[in-house]
């Protein structure tokens, strides 16, 4: 029974709440760092393959991929060191909760660092919302690609008007205007779609698009379970208070670290 005690005791204090938003977050930020940064490594080479001849024509988005890739190497770095931190409030406020408030007492340093937890973790869920936006970007000019090459498929034994139909890389901003060709049309858009390279990064891009929602609603949930648990602290501290105030009021002693033990109603020569 000691042992069954200490493990369920154990299990107890664990701030299951964090711990879920802790393991959404890992998860969404991996597979968004992991299938973005390859991703755009692919991009790099299909743009490079079918829509530009010259090295000066994509030289521009080469740096700018580099650039993001960077980018993602910082983000992943920091939501690493941010999650551990989480979890670890998480289980201070666990803890903290789960104690007798006669023996707890909340600091001003830790009220202060509860709320800079809960203004960091909203302030990152409304940047990451933006970031959550522009992933859907790619998605949606692979998409746009993906169904003009199945309108080509449908298309290619009935009419010859299939030249027309084309995806314009510069109209995305991924070329400059005098990038030749620049597009692809036809029979050679259709030829570009059934390759391995659009089809994995068709697939990278929906991966960072879905590990950019979870990394969302990992961020939502770690705020709103932080809020949460705020108030509740805040509520017992105020109960506990209250409490206090009534015990004094029907006489009870009360302890004077300064002069110990002595009655709340004071002396009895004391003018009221």
């Amino acid at each position: 029974m000691g042992c069954y005690n200490c493990c369920m005791r154990c299990l107890g204090g664990i701030p299951y709440t964090s711990l879920v938003a802790t393991l959404m977050c890992f998860s969404g930020v991996a597979l968004f760092c992991g299938c973005g940064h390859q991703a755009l490594t692919e991009t790099e080479r299909l743009i490079e393959y079918y829509f530009a001849r010259n090295l000066q024509d994509y030289i521009t988005l080469a740096y700018i991929i580099q650039y993001f890739q960077y980018i993602i190497y910082a983000l992943a770095s920091f939501f690493f060191l941010y999650c551990i931190l989480l979890l670890a409030e998480g289980f201070y406020t666990t803890s903290a909760a789960k104690q007798t408030f006669g023996e707890f007492r909340s600091t001003v340093c830790g009220r202060c660092l509860g709320t800079t937890f809960i203004a960091v973790t909203y302030a990152l869920a409304v940047l990451w919302l933006v970031v959550y936006a522009f992933s859907a970007l790619p998605v949606f000019f692979f998409y746009n690609m993906a169904s003009t090459c199945h309108i080509i498929d449908e298309l290619s034994d009935s009419t010859s008007n299939i030249n027309q139909l084309c995806i314009d890389a510069r109209q995305y901003g991924l070329l400059p205007w005098n990038a030749m060709p620049g597009k692809a049309c036809g029979m050679t858009l259709s030829t570009t779609c059934k390759t391995k390279e659009f089809q994995l990064t068709y697939d990278l891009f929906i991966a960072a698009f879905a590990g950019a929602g979870i990394t969302l609603l990992a961020l939502l949930y770690g705020f709103l379970h932080l809020a949460t648990m705020r108030l509740y602290l805040r509520e017992r501290r105020r109960k506990h208070k209250a409490e206090f105030v009534d015990l004094n009021l029907f006489g009870t002693p009360v302890m004077d670290w300064k002069r110990g033990l002595s009655s709340p109603y004071g002396a009895p020569d004391q003018e009221l």
